[in-house]
């Protein structure tokens, strides 16, 4: 108990119990002084508790090489077809389980370790993240692809397209033509993406590869690996005008041709400082920021005291998007990627 004491006086008797694998009874049992000569009586064993032959005997039987196989259950099914009782299934998995027999023997499918994407921009073309989503078509069963991509920087949409069908060779034509759109230089950009099959496909893999541009995706099973594709796919579908479906693939490209200009060059993003899409990603963010400010300025000379705590100051953009931000203890020893 000295060294549960000592962890306690440090992280607590909580965190001391849980790592040693004591109850927190148990510790204040022992921390209670005693009276000298006297000491702590053993616990009670149940009257309806095995006896320790009994036990030996259970354990015995359970080794037997028609047995060693097989489960409790089995073993006890098998027994009372035999005309013999030891003692229930449940406790055959005690015993077992005090002697550390009881484990999965079936092969399991073990999961290789996944990093996780963490990913800087600080300006506009350093990160992008794509990802495709369905719409629905005019029946049921038929769908829509719409391949979106977007600057994590400054939530602007480089690129999009809509088709009948996910596939490799529009993923791969979508990415070069923006690309060249971007004015995209080799070891500028970091693309990131989910793990569907058009994403890791060899044609975008060996495009990537020749336009110098480093690829990343999100670990399998989680959904906030690529929140930013995400996030605008919500924005797209929970707009009013979004229908329930769509009566052709060219009412949907119709559509989009309408979302995304709105989306760009009016639709305003609280995590870049109200500002649109557009004016961040072409460098006018600075110029409107100013102008807010001394439309605030000018507000609080005239009415200084609707202010109360301090002058109005227009929202700063921010200097960094991440995604997936290291924690505290981990920032040290994260280079950034630009």
């Amino acid at each position: 108990m000295t060294a549960a004491t000592n962890l306690a006086l440090e992280q607590g008797i909580a965190p001391a119990c849980e790592a040693l694998g004591l109850g927190r009874s148990t510790f204040y049992r022992h921390r209670r002084p005693q009276r000298p000569g006297s000491r702590i009586p053993p616990r009670p064993k149940h009257p309806r508790a095995l006896k320790d032959t009994e036990r030996q005997n259970v354990l015995a039987v359970l080794h037997q090489d028609r047995f060693v196989d097989k489960a409790p259950r089995e073993v006890y099914a098998t027994l009372l077809d035999e005309g013999a009782y030891l003692c229930s299934a449940s406790t055959m998995y005690r015993i077992l389980g005090r002697e550390d027999e009881v484990r999965e023997r079936r092969r399991q499918l073990r999961h290789p370790q996944y990093r996780k994407p963490e990913l800087l921009a600080t300006a506009p073309n350093q990160v992008w993240s794509w990802d495709i989503t369905k719409l629905l078509g005019p029946v049921k069963w038929t769908y829509f692809y719409l391949y979106v991509i977007l600057d994590i920087f400054s939530r602007y949409v480089v690129g999009w397209l809509v088709a009948h069908r996910e596939s490799a060779a529009l993923a791969q034509r979508l990415i070069s033509r923006t690309c060249d759109q971007q004015g995209i230089l080799p070891g500028q950009l970091t693309i990131h993406a989910d793990r569907g099959s058009s994403m890791r496909s060899k044609p975008v893999a060996l495009l990537l590869a020749d336009l110098g541009v480093t690829k990343t995706h999100s670990r399998p099973h989680v959904s906030n690996d690529n929140p930013f594709s995400e996030s605008q796919f919500k924005t797209l579908k929970y707009r009013p005008d979004f229908p329930e479906r769509f009566g052709s693939l060219e009412d949907s490209r119709s559509f989009c041709r309408t979302f995304f200009p709105w989306y760009n060059n009016e639709h305003r993003h609280q995590g870049i400082a109200l500002l649109t899409p557009e004016t961040v990603h072409y460098g006018r963010a600075e110029t409107v920021i100013a102008a807010r400010q001394e439309v605030l300025q000018a507000a609080y000379a005239a009415y200084p005291q609707r202010f109360v705590h301090k002058p109005p100051n227009a929202l700063p953009l921010p200097e960094a998007v991440w995604i997936n931000p290291p924690s505290k203890d981990e920032g040290q020893s994260i280079k950034p990627l630009h």
